[in-house]
């Protein structure tokens, strides 16, 4: 991770969640080394892995399996074809967690693979059997939102992204509700998010413990640099899989995972892959912080 050609900065790697994929992300990158991974990943599930960063459209990206599987394969690419950095810490949005591990050395990008194949699935047959809704909430404390959503019945805050800025997700009656209630409390937008279930919840809860199965049957290394979970917004510990199970119906505390970075020494966060939505968020929680997002190859050259 630390090498002495690194810029000097100290620098924190951060991993984007589903919602980053972009169809066609992956064509600039095929012809990198690092492309093997989507070749291996294909093999290693028995399918077409390089479609879904080269020629899947948009609404078959918004699936849940496929969104996750895409954005943790082309996050992954981006982050073998990085010059030598001084990495101090790595965290993950959500499902950026998982890849955060890989990054810091706890799984395999393989066994990663096979984790992130299988959340994707757990996920997509609980929103299934019941159908949910998501919606960000722009311009209320997270008191505020709490507090709304408290009051009314299958609906719960589940992102905590940044000040004034946080994602609600419920039931599909219970997200219109609290929409209605928080734009009477004076959120300025409330935002419907293209996602069908109520993901960080306890609706998820079949998920979870589907999950936890395959969880707990994988292999953990010691990290090389600590990794900060975003349920508990400390370093990863011997119980991996509990944490990462416990995320599926847990609110993603991103937020207070931006604000522990500072005191780490960090001065620059890096986001790796498609999107832009974490340094957007960086820049929102962190308004001093050098932030840097690599999406294209063009990128590398300015780390």
């Amino acid at each position: 991770m630390t090498s002495p050609a690194a810029t000097g900065s100290r620098t924190a790697l951060v991993l984007p969640g589903q919602g980053s994929q972009r169809p066609g992300a992956g064509a600039a990158w095929r012809r990198f080394p690092a492309w093997s991974l989507v070749d291996q990943a294909g093999g290693l599930l028995g399918r077409d892995c390089a479609h879904l960063l080269l020629t899947a459209d948009a609404d078959e990206l918004r699936a849940t399996a496929q969104a996750q599987l895409a954005t943790y394969l082309m996050s992954l690419v981006v982050w073998r074809s990085l010059p030598p950095l001084d990495v101090v810490v790595v965290a993950g949005h959500s499902l950026g967690e998982l890849t955060a591990l890989v990054v810091a050395g706890v799984l395999t990008p393989e066994a990663g693979l096979l984790l992130v194949a299988e959340r994707g699935a757990a996920m997509q047959q609980a929103a299934d059997a019941a159908p949910g809704a998501m919606a960000a909430v722009l311009g209320l404390s997270d008191e505020v939102v709490a507090e709304v959503c408290a009051a009314i019945e299958g609906v719960w805050p589940a992102n905590s992204n940044a000040p004034s800025h946080l994602v609600i997700s419920g039931t599909i009656e219970g997200v219109a509700a609290a929409g209605l209630a928080l734009r009477e409390a004076g959120a300025r937008r409330v935002l419907p998010l293209p996602v069908g279930g109520a993901f960080h919840t306890p609706l998820m809860a079949p998920a979870r413990s589907r999950l936890e199965v395959a969880l707990r049957a994988a292999a953990y290394a010691p990290a090389r640099v600590p990794v900060l979970s975003a349920v508990t917004v400390r370093e990863h510990g011997p119980d991996v899989a509990g944490l990462l199970s416990q995320q599926l119906t847990a609110p993603v505390r991103w937020r207070e995972v931006l604000e522990a970075l500072p005191a780490r020494g960090v001065d620059r966060v890096v986001e790796l892959g498609p999107g832009g939505v974490l340094a957007g968020l960086v820049k929102r929680t962190l308004p001093g912080m050098v932030v840097q997002s690599v999406a294209a190859p063009d990128d590398l050259a300015r780390l």
